[in-house]
């Protein structure tokens, strides 16, 4: 028993030892780590735990491999998102959603978006008031600002109804406007949305379209359009977005029972 808890100890005090020195700036991004050979002796460790810490760095998103080239830390920008409130709109793209730095940034597409009819999961199901397994359209977006790597996925589910109502919103071309548009046209206007955050662990698919590792929690940003003939939502857009890549912000606002100057609390009542 002893044999394996110093090993599993050890593996883990040698990945701590490297997280603390990139977080404290001794290694930078794209910093080449030691060698396994400069690890077993600084740590005096078999190469089996030499490896096996590495692995754990990957594990954290910190360390990206280069087969042939050694162990690097992970350039990979913390996006800094200020959360805003406002829903614009472009004469020419139509709906513009709180985005990461403005409206006006140029984002890209990896790969092919999809738009295919899949079983609704029950967390989507839940948020559009259907049966979990029902057929309904899936439209898959792998995105990011241009020039990085794959930032987001982003899955927009439509309501069964709303694709009877507006056949172009589930068809591989929508049209100018997009799908939101089509709903919109066809008497759901004007959608009104609500987001809602979560943090949780990828699924594998999701983990490998985001070249991550299956333990590195991401954050699910859903945003809920509510049709404005039903009441109730019409579609959900899922972004999964990888925990190391992003910084959430939010500007708070003050009531006006904590305007300022503030009535000191001795003296209140």
């Amino acid at each position: 028993m002893t044999g394996p808890i110093e090993t599993t100890t050890l593996t883990a005090q040698i990945a701590d030892d490297i997280r603390r020195q990139i977080e404290a700036g001794t290694l930078s991004e794209g910093d080449r780590l030691p060698t396994l050979p400069e690890l077993q002796s600084t740590y005096r460790c078999s190469s089996t735990i030499a490896r096996e810490a590495l692995r754990l760095l990957r594990q954290r998103g910190l360390v990206v491999t280069r087969q042939g080239s050694g162990s690097y830390v992970r350039a990979l920008p913390r996006r800094r998102i200020l959360r805003g409130r406002l829903v614009r709109r472009d004469p020419t793209r139509g709906y513009i959603m709180p985005a990461a730095t403005g409206a006006d940034e140029p984002w890209q597409t990896h790969g092919q978006p999809q738009a295919t009819t899949l079983p609704v999961p029950p967390t989507v199901a839940d948020i559009l008031g259907i049966d979990a397994g029902t057929p309904a359209v899936r439209r898959r977006r792998v995105t990011s600002p241009a020039g990085e790597e794959p930032f987001q996925i982003a899955d927009t589910w439509i309501h069964p109804g709303g694709v009877a109502d507006a056949p172009q919103a589930g068809a591989p071309d929508t049209g100018p406007g997009g799908y939101l548009d089509r709903l919109e046209e066809a008497g759901h206007g004007p959608i009104t949305w609500t987001e809602r955050l979560r943090i949780r662990v990828p699924t594998a698919e999701e983990a490998r379209l985001l070249s991550i590792s299956t333990a590195l929690p991401v954050a699910e940003l859903a945003r809920i359009g509510a049709s404005a003939r039903w009441g109730q939502p019409i579609e959900v857009t899922v972004c999964v977005i990888p925990g190391d890549r992003v910084e959430v912000l939010t500007d708070l606002e003050r009531d006006a029972s904590a305007r300022w100057p503030t009535i000191p609390v001795s003296l209140a009542g």
